[in-house]
């Protein structure tokens, strides 16, 4: 379907940095872009507003969300009252293929490099993506598809904020967390589990939130 294809490429723009915080998306310019109607482009953009990755302005049309301390630390309340609750359904619910399939999902994220030559000081797309399916995985457990519908939208937009501001850093042992993630998890302590998680928000969090206030988040490149 042109629509989905047209979304998915204005989506997978806006996550590899081509445009800035703040950036203007016009209808007119990307339905030139993408050689399609001007109706495409509008069904594709309110998608991504969906997604958390574009903002929807009264009057002004779509833009890239603008870097702000309050909506990262408004998505990492989310995050944190969310995800927690959900992966202790995981771990009540989860049956033998969950466990397989946590057990996967780590191991590909712990074998996959963060960093990647060529790549800079963002993380690498590769490790990005394990990232992801290894967050998704834990939560899959719950057999509720309405809140892995709201994980992945939370996700999509901390995604965004987290490509932004990450690099290079001292003091995080993202392997030692994601182990004990797994670890408690498969061990069916949903406490433990959720703690665990709790922590590993909070650290992001507070990762991305620093860096916006002290102003040495990495500047995405725009080529707009």
């Amino acid at each position: 379907m042109l629509s989905e294809q047209v979304y998915a490429r204005i989506r997978a723009a806006i996550m590899r940095g081509d445009y800035a915080p703040g950036d203007a998306l016009k209808p007119q310019s990307l339905a030139q872009e993408q050689g399609v109607s001007l109706a495409v482009v509008r069904e594709a953009l309110v998608r991504v507003v969906g997604d958390g990755l574009a903002d929807r302005l009264p009057n002004r049309g779509f833009a890239v969300p603008a870097l702000s301390h309050r909506r990262w630390q408004e998505i990492a309340e989310a995050r944190r009252t969310l995800e927690p609750v959900v992966l202790r359904l995981s771990v009540e619910r989860g049956d033998v293929g969950w466990e397989a399939d946590v057990r996967a999902a780590h191991h590909r994220l712990a074998r996959t490099p963060a960093f990647a030559p060529g790549e800079g000081e963002y993380y690498s797309e590769a490790w990005s993506e394990a990232h992801r399916v290894f967050h998704r995985t834990l939560l899959a457990g719950c057999g509720n598809p309405v809140l892995l519908e709201t994980f992945d939208r939370l996700w999509a937009a901390s995604e965004l904020a987290r490509r932004w501001s990450a690099h290079h850093g001292p003091g995080r042992d993202h392997v030692a967390e994601h182990r004990r993630l797994e670890e408690a998890a498969l061990a069916r302590d949903a406490d433990a589990a959720a703690g665990e998680l709790t922590r590993h928000l909070t650290l992001t969090a507070d990762g991305l939130t620093a860096g916006q206030a002290s102003g040495k988040e990495r500047r995405p490149r725009s080529g707009r």
